[in-house]
């Protein structure tokens, strides 16, 4: 099994990259929006979603005004390699409750226990943890103990309490990331690549592509609601 390494202050440049990395690798996996390669705005997604975990990472030193903390899973025989991580934010005035950010697992070492892993060490420290999913990852999640209470956007809200912590979650505003200069020069970029209806249509695309997948999250979140 991979060790497990937990940060509550900047780690080193080498871990920060290969989790960088693994974000653009993984960015329809991880991201709400799920967004796919074929969409021509993936690019822009992978550069603010890749600079918020950033912002995120750099949080680690507390200086931020967010708290958050870092497990991370390396290679059992190489400490080097990343094989995973888990960046959660400790729920401010709920000593007991943190919110999932970001989960993952490279690809060569999934299906290994490494993210139940990863999540035991974070439950150990609070037990009351929230996150949200993609409807299909429901099942996977509910095997580690969690349990739908709701819906954020486009996915589906999960806890291992029957109901939301009551303290305050310290999310990073992402919101001045779509509107960066770098975020502009990719659009420019991209514009002059594929063209304006090219990228009208992109997104057309991606706002087809949420709608859709915040109705089925509606449907699937009011179903089991009832059921329960």
């Amino acid at each position: 099994m991979p060790r497990i390494t937990h940060f509550k202050s900047p780690c080193p440049e080498g871990i920060n990259s290969q989790i960088l990395q693994m974000v653009v690798d993984y960015l329809t996996d991880i991201s709400a929006i799920g967004l796919g390669p074929s969409n021509l705005l993936y690019n822009v997604y992978q550069y603010a979603v890749g600079y918020e975990v950033h912002l995120y990472l750099e949080a680690l030193n507390g200086e931020k005004g967010t708290e958050a903390e870092l497990l991370v899973a390396t290679d059992e025989d190489d400490p080097e390699q990343v094989a995973g991580f888990l960046l959660y934010l400790p729920v401010q005035g709920d000593w007991e409750a943190c919110n999932v950010a970001y989960l993952a697992v490279r690809e060569g070492y999934r299906r290994q226990g490494v993210a139940r892993a990863m999540v035991g060490e974070m439950l150990a420290r609070y037990p009351h943890a929230e996150l949200t999913c993609t409807v299909g990852k429901v099942p996977y999640f509910e095997a580690m103990g969690f349990q739908v209470i709701g819906q954020r956007a486009t996915q589906v809200l999960m806890s291992t309490r029957h109901h939301r912590s009551s303290g305050l979650a310290g999310f990073i505003d992402t919101t001045p990331i779509y509107r960066s200069l770098e975020v502009q020069q990719i659009h420019t970029y991209l514009l002059h690549k594929h063209g304006k209806r090219a990228m009208l249509d992109a997104e057309k695309q991606r706002d087809r592509h949420l709608d859709q997948v915040t109705r089925r999250t509606e449907a699937f979140v009011r179903q089991r609601l009832t059921l329960h």
